[in-house]
């Protein structure tokens, strides 16, 4: 791996991802994003609140963004949703994705963790916040990376 959190993934895996939001979000209005970044030195619920405003996420019509934080060197993960997904998915859902894309990372299959978590997202999405024809993107589907 090389310093850049961008470094982390090949341009494929980086394209693999970017397909699995596009994919997720023709099935819902919900919006998902992926951060990341190297290291997170503090609580990684804080951190990905605080890019979950950063990135515009709770600017969605319905509050429907979902954001996907990975600390890459500091091994932590949290997945964020907006206050109109929370409202509606099982308490424990957001937990129940991000143990499966733990087991995926513990084997270094951190595309197809990723890939499974997000694809997860947009299934459950789809329940709450079907696809509408008239339906925006709202959020950018690339990835974005970090500094630290």
């Amino acid at each position: 791996m090389g310093n850049s959190a961008a470094d982390f993934f090949t341009r494929e895996e980086i394209e693999k991802i970017k397909l699995a939001i596009e994919q997720a979000e023709k099935l819902t209005s919900g919006e998902i994003r992926v951060h990341i970044e190297n290291t997170c030195k503090g609580d990684v619920l804080d951190r990905a609140a605080t890019l979950f405003d950063k990135l515009d996420m709770a600017k969605t019509e319905l509050r429907n963004g979902v954001l996907f934080y990975i600390a890459v060197k500091s091994h932590k993960l949290a997945i964020l949703g907006d206050l109109g997904i929370n409202a509606n998915v099982p308490q424990n859902f957001w937990q129940s994705v991000k143990d499966i894309m733990v087991d995926h990372f513990r084997n270094n299959e951190y595309t197809d963790g990723l890939v499974k978590g997000i694809t997860m997202a947009g299934e459950q999405l789809k329940t709450y916040f079907p696809w509408q024809k008239d339906d925006a993107n709202e959020l950018s589907d690339e990835i974005s990376f970090g500094k630290k």
